[in-house]
C-alpha cells in the first residue's frame, strides 16, 4: 500500500511541478517498471540457475495500460483528495461486486469494518471535495476500475515476478503507441523523467510484485478493503514530503480507516480457522 500511495505523490509531483506531460509521464513509468523486472527476474534465474520465463497476458497488460494513462491523465486537471477518492471507491465497489458475484459474503463485523474504513476516507477527502470536471471525474473512475481489473486478474498468478514482469513488458506496446500518436505534445525535462522512472521501477514495478504475491492470501472483498488505506497513506507522505499540514481530522481519519481494515482482515482471520 505505500508502493500505490508512493505513485500517487510522484505522479502529482510530476505532472504539477514539471513540465511533463501524463503520456510521457506513462510511458517512461511502464518503461522504467518492465525494464527494472526483467533485471530482477534475469538476476534471480542466475542465482539459482533456473528459468523462469517472461509470462504475463494481454488483457492485464491492457488493464495495467489503461489504468496507468487515466490516473496520470486524470491528475492533470483533478484535486488530489477528489482524485483519490474517485479512484479507490471505483476500486473498492468493483472489487467486491465481483466478490459478491463469485459468492463471497459479509460477516457483521466485516460489514462493520468496510463501513468504519470508507467512513475514515471520506472524513479526511470530502471537505475537500469540490464538484471537478465530468470527463477527468470519468478518467478517475475509469482509472480505479482497470487497477480492480488488474488486480482480480492478479488472484491467478503462480510466479509474480514473471507474471508482473511480462504484463509491464505487453504493456510498453500501447504505452508507446499513446505517445506515438500525442508525440507533438510531448514535453520532458530532467525532473518530471527521474519522478516517471521512480514510479515504474520502484512503486509501481516491484511494488505491484509485491501486491500479486500478497493477493495470494487475500479474498476479494478483503484485497478491496485494504485498499482503502492508501489516501491516508499518500496523505500522510504528502505531509513529510510535499509540505502538506498533519491535521487532527488527519489523524482521527487514519485510525478509523486502519481500524476499519483490521476488522475485515480479523473476521477473515477468524473464518479461515474455524
Amino acid at each position: 500500500m505505500m508502493a500505490f500511495a508512493g505513485n500517487s505523490l510522484l505522479c502529482r509531483w510530476a505532472l504539477k511541478e514539471t513540465v511533463i506531460d501524463a503520456a510521457s509521464f506513462t510511458s517512461i513509468r511502464i518503461i522504467s517498471g518492465a525494464l527494472v523486472l526483467w533485471i530482477i527476474l534475469s538476476i534471480c534465474n542466475s542465482i539459482h540457475s533456473a528459468h523462469r520465463s517472461v509470462t504475463g497476458s494481454w488483457p492485464s497488460a491492457l488493464a495495467l495500460f489503461i489504468y496507468a494513462a487515466a490516473f496520470s491523465y486524470a491528475y492533470v486537471n483533478l484535486p488530489t483528495g477528489t482524485g483519490a477518492l474517485l479512484l479507490f471507491a471505483a476500486v473498492q465497489i468493483t472489487m467486491i461486486l465481483y466478490g459478491l458475484w463469485k459468492g463471497e459474503r459479509f460477516r457483521i463485523q466485516q460489514s462493520l469494518g468496510l463501513i468504519i474504513a470508507t467512513a475514515g476516507v471520506i472524513w479526511l477527502l470530502l471537505p475537500n471535495v469540490s464538484a471537478p470536471h465530468l470527463a477527468d471525474s470519468l478518467l478517475m473512475l475509469t482509472a480505479g476500475v482497470a487497477w480492480a481489473i488488474y488486480s482480480l486478474r492478479g488472484k491467478r498468478a503462480t510466479d509474480a515476478v514473471s507474471v508482473t514482469t511480462g504484463n509491464f513488458m505487453l504493456a510498453t506496446v500501447f504505452t508507446l503507441g499513446l505517445s506515438l500518436m500525442l508525440i507533438s505534445k510531448a514535453r520532458m525535462d530532467t525532473m518530471g523523467i527521474l519522478l516517471a522512472a521512480t514510479s515504474g521501477a520502484i512503486t509501481s514495478g516491484i511494488g505491484y510484485v509485491i501486491w500479486y504475491a500478497a493477493l495470494q492470501r487475500l479474498n476479494i472483498t478483503s484485497a478491496a478493503v485494504v485498499q482503502l488505506s492508501v489516501p491516508i497513506i499518500a496523505a500522510i507522505g504528502g505531509a513529510f514530503f510535499l509540505n502538506d499540514v498533519i491535521t487532527l481530522r488527519l489523524m482521527e481519519a487514519s485510525v478509523a480507516t486502519l481500524s476499519g481494515i483490521g476488522l475485515v482482515l480479523m473476521e477473515r482471520t477468524k473464518a479461515i480457522s474455524e
